[in-house]
């Protein structure tokens, strides 16, 4: 009765990845390869429904602006040119690498030097939405380390963009056609220039408007609205950016996040921006797996495990090297080499237009979307893997010197506590080698899990009383500010085993867990309560569900700010009342 391709598309593509990533979780597999697996289900080289693949394409576009507003959103000015240093001649560099790779393995199958230039290129350029993604899921985005990934990602974007606009000029000149080298250099300084307009637009007059808009939806008093505004600010600068501007959708909203993000409202826009982002980032992952076509894994094994070698060992090796040479710690090397070991969307967009030029067989593109899918397969075991590798891979001073100079340590790696101190820039100090992680001393001690809002507040009791207590956390200012409070120090992510282990929860006296992510949090009580069935464990929590998951979980006790602040409010108005039990303890 009626033709409604958007709404097939999205609902066949959420049903199917909600139930294979389900499945791939209780098989203990990453739930991405479940939502890819979806994608080729409704494919057109699978029998059955085949959804609209045009339109899964833009939908996942939308996963990719909201991505990186979000990115934009934790990123400032500063944090982009902190790390330029190291991004611009590292993305350059590694593009130039892999595309020499690509190529070299295009012309040994035979094909000519506008292939190889369009294969090569396809290769050179990580996915936005996988690396974000990954570094999300490690709390790794606002370290330096990911800040150089995405600072990294960002000109492998811009460069992407220079290269969409030249191909037709240089499809032309390859082919004896009228394209000259002026023309190529006009065409560059063209597209240059827009892209630097863009940029100074938002720097300039977006920085004036766009906090003005927001605070005025939110002045309304409408979370409607002011969840209206976020997405209108996403979703409208990043396509004006793309229309006006021939700059990337990624490019547009990530500036524009930047630029909010400078503002008080930046914590409330990313909680608005949440839902919607990941519905459209696994849409992502569904358009990927329509592009598949397994058959070519059967027709060109070969071909397609040379095409994965040069996108993940040819890229690592090369971005680690490049970073290594900028004087960066191996353990930094590791997670930015892991970050780009993968390609994506503008992969698929560069082999499209390299296609309809004329300048790249349909073998290629074939090609490029397997490795594109293996490679993302691949990627969160390679990460893991590299993760705990760089667990034994400390990249910090000496101890003594550390702790003179108030540096944090590597992953899992303990440091003492001490007397607070004047905090200096890690910068300061050469990177070395030393021992992996170790095992706490402390004994009869409290274990904070988060030093953020809350659980900086409860460390800051602590030192005033000089109780003992460690932290756990993996953003770096918060690690800066735990030493300084006297605090001692794991770095890594609570709800891995092997970093809740270090913090010696048998002989400890209290754990608090203040992080706000529900399964992260109901992960580390329950691994608390079997390493320490007597500990003592407060948790918090953001709603009852949460509250009732982490009490069956072991938690001892539970609170939610809604209800602490009803009590108080209580108390307040009825002081003669206060004999009745707290609002927070268990029935």
């Amino acid at each position: 009765m009626h033709h409604t391709p958007l709404i097939a598309t999205i609902s066949a593509g959420l049903v199917l990845a909600f139930a294979l990533g389900l499945l791939a979780h209780r098989l203990r597999v990453q739930p991405l390869v479940g939502y890819l697996l979806a994608g080729v289900m409704v494919g057109p080289f699978t029998p059955g429904f085949v959804a609209d693949q045009a339109l899964a394409v833009e939908l996942a576009e939308i996963g990719v602006i909201l991505l990186m507003f979000g990115v934009g959103l934790h990123f400032s000015l500063k944090d982009l040119a902190s790390v330029a240093r190291i991004a611009i001649p590292g993305a350059v560099g590694q593009i130039v690498t892999a595309t020499l790779l690509g190529g070299a393995l295009a012309v040994a199958l035979g094909w000519d030097l506008p292939a190889a230039l369009v294969f090569g290129l396809a290769l050179s350029v990580a996915s936005t939405v996988v690396l974000v993604r990954a570094l999300q899921a490690r709390r790794l985005l606002e370290t330096e380390r990911g800040r150089i990934a995405v600072g990294w990602l960002i000109v492998e974007d811009l460069a992407m963009i220079i290269a969409l606009v030249m191909l037709p000029s240089i499809a032309a000149a390859m082919a004896g056609g009228s394209a000259s080298t002026g023309q190529m250099l006009l065409t560059l300084a063209i597209t240059l220039g827009k892209v630097a307009a863009f940029v100074a637009v938002m720097l300039v007059v977006g920085r004036r408007i766009i906090p003005w808009v927001m605070h005025y939806a939110a002045h309304t008093g409408s979370r409607e609205l002011f969840r209206l505004a976020v997405y209108a600010t996403a979703l409208g600068i990043a396509f004006g950016a793309y229309k006006l501007f021939d700059a990337s959708f990624a490019l547009g909203a990530f500036f524009a996040g930047m630029v909010l993000g400078e503002t008080k409202l930046s914590q409330r826009a990313t909680e608005e921006a949440m839902p919607l982002r990941d519905a459209f980032a696994v849409l992502f992952f569904v358009s990927v797996g329509m592009l598949f076509n397994p058959a070519v894994l059967i027709e060109r094994p070969l071909e397609v495990l040379a095409t994965v070698l040069i996108i993940m060992l040819g890229k690592s090796v090369a971005a680690y090297l490049i970073v290594r040479a900028f004087g960066h710690p191996a353990g930094t090397a590791l997670t930015v080499s892991a970050s780009l070991a993968q390609i994506g969307e503008f992969s698929f967009i560069l082999v499209g237009l390299g296609v309809a030029l004329g300048m790249l067989p349909a073998e290629g593109r074939d090609l490029v979307l397997a490795g594109a899918i293996m490679s993302i397969l691949l990627n969160p075991v390679v990460f893991s893997l590299i993760e705990r590798r760089r667990a034994h891979i400390a990249p910090n001073p000496p101890a003594e010197k550390r702790e003179a100079a108030g540096v944090a340590p590597a992953h899992g790696v303990i440091t003492p506590a001490q007397e607070p101190v004047a905090l200096a820039p890690p910068a300061v100090l050469p990177p070395v080698e030393e021992a992996g992680p170790v095992l706490s001393t402390l004994s009869d001690h409290n274990v904070i899990i988060g030093y953020g809002r809350v659980g900086s507040r409860v460390g800051g009791q602590f030192a005033a009383s000089g109780e003992a207590f460690l932290v756990i956390e993996e953003r770096e200012e918060a690690l800066l500010a735990a030493r300084h409070d006297g605090a001692e120090v794991i770095i890594g992510n609570a709800a891995d085993p092997e970093v809740l282990g270090l913090a010696n929860l048998a002989a400890a006296r209290r754990l608090f867990v203040t992080i706000p992510e529900a399964f992260e949090a109901g992960q580390v009580v329950q691994q608390a309560r079997a390493m320490n069935p007597a500990l003592e464990i407060l948790a918090r929590a953001h709603s009852e569900e949460c509250l009732r998951h982490l009490e069956e979980l072991g938690a001892t006790l539970t609170i939610l700010g809604e209800r602490e602040i009803a009590q108080r409010m209580i108390e307040r108005a009825f002081p003669t009342q206060m004999a009745q039990p707290p609002l927070h303890a268990p029935p």
